[in-house]
């Protein structure tokens, strides 16, 4: 192979590798979005399931809080326009809404 023709397999490796990479990309967010949505009704589960006494709530409502800031970081990294809006805002006011919980309802637990 001379010169031109080694810089030709160069050149389409260039074009090809930024197309794969993002298929890959784009495989990775769509399992991580299946997974976030998973972890999400999960986590309203667990909150129904709520607790028996004011320990087991908190410990619930961390879980809450840390999950749900993990899915926000899927969202907002994997998701685009309207959805990434409503989904990512569903949980991050979630996220607001239990961490206040936990910083009134939860100190020393």
């Amino acid at each position: 192979m001379g010169v031109s023709g080694l810089r030709a397999v160069l050149m389409a490796g260039f074009v090809l590798l930024p197309g794969s990479l993002r298929a890959e990309s784009e495989a990775a967010c769509a399992r991580d979005v299946l997974v976030a949505g998973s972890m999400q009704r999960q986590a309203i589960e667990q909150l129904e399931g709520g607790g028996d006494d004011d320990a087991s709530r908190c410990r619930v409502w961390r879980r809450h809080v840390e999950t749900m800031r993990r899915i926000a970081g899927v969202y907002g990294r994997c998701l685009s326009g309207p959805e990434r809006t409503e989904r990512l805002g569903q949980v991050q006011t979630s996220e607001k809404e239990f961490s206040g919980l936990v910083r009134t309802r939860c100190r020393g637990l």
